[in-house]
């Protein structure tokens, strides 16, 4: 609907009132609510980050098993260890081109179950510094070591014979 009136008023409103009282309003409540938006996003981001590396180290641990249950030579926790960084590499490498992640493997020794038996089985664990390598850059910096894990692991065994 078009009105032709020569003020700035319109029908219903009282004459010399204008919009601009509410000029910048906006951009206070903005103010307000960004950082509290920004920090849950970051959260979340540094978090599924997190979850996202847990689960990596906790594939590449039972691949490593897998392999090595896979082959019958006798180093098979050299074997299994080469599977699993190989699966991690995405998390970064230090400067000679070597993962960051780690993995140790141990055995063959005597499983611990079923009790009374003489099977032998491979452990492998992978591990991760998160405190001194994050994904993300922490926020807060040292204040966020509190929130975040210091280290991330995974092992997984498997019975060879």
């Amino acid at each position: 609907m078009y009105y032709k009136y020569k003020d700035t008023a319109r029908p219903g409103r009282a004459s010399g009132v204008r919009r601009t009282v509410q000029r910048g309003i906006a951009a206070i409540e903005f103010a307000l609510v960004f950082p509290v938006l920004f920090v849950l996003l970051y959260g979340i981001i540094t978090y599924v980050l997190i979850f996202l590396a847990q689960q990596s180290l906790a594939l590449a641990a039972e691949e490593g098993a897998r392999a090595a249950l896979r082959y019958t030579t006798a180093d098979r926790g050299t074997i299994a260890c080469n599977t699993a960084t190989q699966l991690v590499k995405w998390l970064g490498s230090n400067g000679n081109g070597d993962p960051i992640a780690t993995c140790v493997p141990t055995g063959p020794v005597v499983c611990a179950f079923p009790a009374g038996t003489s099977a032998q089985c491979i452990t492998v664990k992978v591990s991760y510094p998160y405190s001194t390598q994050p994904l993300v850059p922490l926020l807060l910096g040292p204040l966020m070591n509190v929130a975040v894990p210091a280290t991330l692991a995974s092992s997984a065994t498997v019975q060879i014979n």
